[in-house]
């Protein structure tokens, strides 16, 4: 007999057994026995095939068809079954430990080639015959699919470290996408462009793979940059508060508000600065779009603000005549800085032009330290825009107490320029400062010229320091009155010996 009444009562044992887990799997949530109940349909098929082939195999009238049909069945069934106890155990009972889908594939294969070899040797195939037979077709065979085998054992490889995940952005090369299916030979990409990039598993061993909106195994949102230029005459810190400002009061699709947008100064390029706008988007597959949309809400935002783009500048004649506007609007706010300033007020129209030119230009960022209290000194600060704090660091630095604040128009380190005297507190900038520093041997020509201004000069260095001082703000106006005239003096000589003015 081709079939055997043991034969069928084992497949109706193991197809039973099978329905077993499958009516197990009910109490596992719907994705975690996905195709079991199929598998056991299919195991059920294929023992009532079997029964059928037991009843009637006399009538195949061929010994060799017989056999045939049976091994087929008992192939189905032994699939069918094996599948399921897989999907129970990998998916169902170990489903915390996401055991990849490659690896179930893989085991699955292994088991069905197992099979495959214990029948042969049942249908008395000499297994050892073959084998010696053909050495040379094996090992042709084996050096044909050396290239299969090592993409095999790389999926295999990527799934359980658990580097590439599905549904993980990455770029390789210059590609980017969305990793769609991790196969025995491949990984498939989509891209945003509607393209579907295969790519062999042993380039993604040997190559570099980056995978975006992900930190170790963390997700992430991806995190992108979009750059601009912006002309010199605009301060850095301006033009990045007003884009802050833009992209934190817009409600642009896809762009991300926590982590928020922001703006940094990137780079100095012919035509301008750079700046980058740095965002995080939610969805990567808007990638485009969402670069677009921060793109118009800046270009807006510094319309509104008077910052146009630049344009490339290639014209030199339009260069020097543009250098030369703003030198002179650069020399009438020195003059206006000197005008303000009372410890210039004895100063006459030409000598105060004549300081005016030598005035530098010293604007400073948001906190910095403009001078520290003890450094040597001989130079003095006009403060022509923004906010000066007057500080003073406690002896460890661990605490910063702030004495006053100067609002533009004032000035500091006057002591420095006419008495060489140490700093006597810290300067911090508060926002954007514009100062205009004046040196000693730019004021030395107009004292030397004129020595009585010292003395004017030395009034005002008085009423300074009286105000300054914390024993003289105790004093009343009159002492006040009678300090400084005991001070006056003491000044006048001592700026006389600072800058070398005899008589």
């Amino acid at each position: 007999m081709t079939v055997l009444p043991e034969t069928l009562h084992d497949a109706i044992m193991f197809a039973s057994a099978a329905l077993v887990a499958v009516l197990i799997s009910f109490l596992f949530p719907p994705e975690r026995r996905r195709g079991m109940l199929t598998m056991a349909i299919v195991a059920a098929v294929g023992v009532g095939a079997l029964w059928l082939l037991l009843r009637y195999q006399g009538l195949t009238g061929s010994n060799t068809i017989s056999i045939i049909v049976r091994e087929t069945i008992l192939f189905v069934i032994a699939f069918a079954v094996t599948r399921v106890f897989m999907i129970f155990v990998l998916s169902g009972i170990f489903a915390r430990f996401a055991v990849p889908r490659i690896l179930s594939e893989f085991l699955l294969a292994i088991l069905i080639v197992v099979y495959a070899l214990v029948r042969l040797g049942v249908v008395g195939v000499n297994l050892a015959g073959i084998v010696t037979t053909s050495a040379v077709l094996t090992g042709a065979l084996a050096f044909s699919a050396q290239a299969m085998l090592g993409n095999l054992w790389a999926g295999i490889s990527l799934q359980l470290e658990n580097t590439l995940r599905l549904g993980d952005w990455v770029k390789v090369g210059n590609e980017v996408g969305q990793v769609v299916s991790i196969r025995w030979r491949s990984m498939a990409i989509a891209t945003n462009n509607n393209e579907t990039i295969v790519v062999p598993n042993t380039a993604l061993m040997n190559d570099k793979v980056m995978v975006l909106g992900r930190r170790g195994d963390e997700r992430a949102m991806w995190r992108r940059i979009a750059t601009f230029q912006i002309d010199y005459d605009f301060s850095p810190t301006r033009v990045c508060e007003i884009i802050d400002q833009a992209l934190g009061r817009a409600e642009i699709l896809n762009l991300a508000h926590d982590p928020a947008p922001f703006c940094l100064c990137e780079a100095y390029r012919d035509n301008g600065a750079e700046y980058s706008v740095v965002y995080y988007m939610i969805d990567p597959r808007r990638d485009r779009e969402t670069k677009s949309d921060v793109l118009i809400h800046v270009f807006a935002a510094l319309a509104r603000a008077g910052m146009p783009i630049p344009y490339p500048r290639q014209v030199v004649e339009l260069i020097r005549d543009e250098r030369g506007r703003h030198a002179r609007e650069d020399f009438a706010r020195k003059r206006a800085a000197i005008d303000h300033a009372e410890l210039f007020a004895s100063l006459t129209s030409q000598e105060k032009d004549a300081l005016a030119a030598e005035l530098r230009s010293a604007p400073f960022a948001p906190d910095d330290i403009v001078f520290r209290e003890g450094d040597p000194a001989n130079s003095l600060y006009l403060l022509a825009q923004g906010r000066m704090h007057v500080v003073r660091d406690s002896p460890d630095g661990s605490t910063r107490n702030k004495f006053a604040t100067l609002t533009a128009p004032a000035y500091f380190g006057e002591m420095g320029l006419l008495l060489g005297a140490p700093r006597g507190a810290t300067l911090v900038a508060s926002g954007d400062v514009m100062c205009y520093q004046l040196e000693r041997r730019g004021f030395d020509a107009i004292l030397q010229a004129r020595p009585e201004i010292a003395l004017a000069m030395s009034e005002v260095l008085v009423q300074r320091q009286a105000a300054n001082v914390a024993t003289l703000q105790a004093l009343d106006a009159e002492q006040r009155a009678r300090a400084a005239s005991s001070a006056a003096s003491d000044f006048v000589r001592r700026i006389r010996d600072f800058f070398g003015i005899k008589g």
